[in-house]
């Protein structure tokens, strides 16, 4: 090969080779049509070509890859977060210039530690409607069972699926909502703050929020806080992905006193989180920072935020803590990373342990009380469910199992009980389980990785991928009576229920559906 011919070897390969930068599929079109270029060079120059093809997808389109409940990358999607946060941005904005927020009364006293950097709230509220008596204050519902019974809900659903009353644009993460005197409360991420905001029952307008830096991200479930606020008495308890703890004036938004649980205690985050809705109970706040030291569980002061009481050493999960009389005798239970306990609320002594050890520390489920004796836990990873009897008194209790199998398997959704049966979901799939004897009645209907919860004798569900199910809570069979859209996208959040109207949210989408029975 002469000079003149190999200078244009060399042009037509550099060709090729820019094409392939800047076209990748065009590159690989150009790099099997050359028959001299060897099979191994042609599969290893394929496999480059197609990551930066993956490259460019990524960093131009806004392609992103988002995992399921079992971890596999199974959506993908073209939309960039920055555009999904404008959305948002714009959204509000013309929501407040379509119907302004009145100005109320000066805001609630914040205390000392709360400097005014840290405080970001955007907005006033009008005075509230007249509603009925607070109801679904706190996760999961009163009792974080699960469990509404405010109302008869309805239950026909009609064939062309549940009309929202409104539909719109929310923020990210995975916490749920508490309502009370008309307006829903919630904790989301936009951009890189952790937002907690108020929003009007009726009609979806936000009505103020209060925000600060944090964007925990982690690879499954992506960024935002995970923790659903508590209403407590006019003040609303926020928990961020990173453990800011803020109590907050639930009619202005302004802070009354701040404190970050990981910091304060000696505490490392967990892989996904904290978690954990913080627990409000007598004169105290409850969570679970998971120090040593003494540090794992903390109860602070509702009104102060000054400690009343540390205790234990364990590491924490994501399961919130939750109060139940068992054996006669009222008590904290907590489940941590390595066991089940019970512990006095006034100090936080331990009473009775159980161990529960759970592959990758997550143990997430709520706990079920089924009498005043009987406590269920369970947990997925092909781990099960076990029936604990507590019993004792004073300060010395013992917890007997009483059944323990693979019949059930909450991974990170919750049982309900119903008439002696639990419902739930065995990993993705609906069961019914005997509470009594732990034997399966019915296993069936596929709605992923979803969340449940009982009204009126059914399971109300929305499934991972965002739609509304409606099946009835019976041992006889799956009986699945209606099934409606609600929001699209991914799923994990539970669901609310509070005056007949049901409340759904995820990391792209908020609505409200009613449920009251007509009149």
């Amino acid at each position: 090969m002469d000079g003149s011919q190999s200078a244009t070897w060399q042009r037509s390969g550099w060709v090729r080779f820019l094409a392939g930068v800047a076209v990748p599929p065009l590159g690989m079109v150009l790099l099997w049509a050359r028959p001299a270029t060897g099979i191994l060079k042609k599969i290893l120059g394929t496999l480059a070509l197609l990551i930066l093809s993956a490259a460019y997808l990524f960093a131009f389109f806004g392609l992103r890859v988002e995992s399921d409940g079992t971890g596999a990358p199974t959506l993908f999607t073209f939309e960039r977060p920055e555009s999904r946060a404008a959305e948002l941005e714009q959204h509000r904005a013309t929501q407040r210039a379509a119907a302004p927020v009145p100005a109320a009364n000066a805001p609630a006293a914040t205390a000392p530690a709360a400097s005014a950097a840290a405080d970001k709230t955007a907005s006033t509220p009008a005075h509230p409607p007249v509603a009925a008596a607070p109801y679904w204050t706190d996760y999961r519902g009163p009792r974080r069972d699960g469990r509404y019974e405010e109302m008869p809900i309805r239950t026909d659903w009609p064939a062309e699926g549940l009309k929202p009353v409104w539909r719109q644009p929310a923020g990210g993460g995975y916490a749920s909502f508490v309502v009370a005197r008309g307006r829903a409360f919630t904790i989301e991420q936009r951009r890189s703050e952790e937002v907690v905001a108020a929003y009007d029952v009726r009609t979806g307008r936000e009505l103020w929020t209060n925000a600060w830096a944090a964007e925990f991200r982690e690879a499954m479930g992506g960024p935002g806080p995970r923790a659903t606020p508590t209403w407590h008495d006019g003040r609303l308890y926020a928990l961020g992905a990173e453990g800011e703890l803020r109590c907050l004036d639930a009619g202005t938004g302004a802070v009354v006193w701040r404190k970050n649980i990981l910091s304060e205690n000696g505490a490392e985050n967990l892989v996904w989180g904290m978690a954990a809705a913080p627990l409000v109970v007598d004169d105290k706040v409850i969570v679970l920072p998971g120090g040593s030291g003494g540090r794992s569980v903390v109860a602070y002061s509702r009104l102060t935020g000054e400690p009343v009481w540390r205790a234990l050493d364990d590491k924490q999960a994501y399961t919130a803590p939750m109060t139940a009389t068992l054996g006669g005798q009222r008590q904290l239970i907590v489940v941590s990373a390595s066991r089940i306990m019970g512990m006095t609320v006034e100090r936080g002594q331990l009473l009775w342990s159980h161990p529960w050890v759970t592959e990758y520390d997550v143990n997430s489920a709520q706990p079920i009380v089924v009498d005043g004796n009987r406590l269920l836990v369970s947990a997925g990873y092909d781990h099960g469910a076990v029936m604990l009897e507590i019993a004792g008194s004073g300060e010395e209790f013992t917890a007997r199992r009483v059944w323990e199998n693979k019949n059930l398997k909450n991974k990170f959704s919750s049982s309900v009980l119903h008439e002696g049966y639990l419902y739930g979901f065995d990993e993705s799939i609906l069961a019914c389980v005997d509470a009594r004897s732990g034997e399966r009645k019915w296993k069936g209907g596929r709605y992923g990785y979803g969340q449940l919860l009982l009204a009126s004798g059914h399971l109300v569900i929305v499934t991972e991928s965002g739609e509304l199910a409606l099946v009835k809570a019976s041992p006889d069979s799956h009986q699945e009576i209606a099934r409606s859209p609600a929001i699209e996208g991914k799923t994990w959040n539970h669901l609310a229920l509070d005056g007949g109207m049901l409340l759904v949210r995820n990391t792209r989408e908020m609505a409200a559906f009613d449920l009251r029975v007509s009149k």
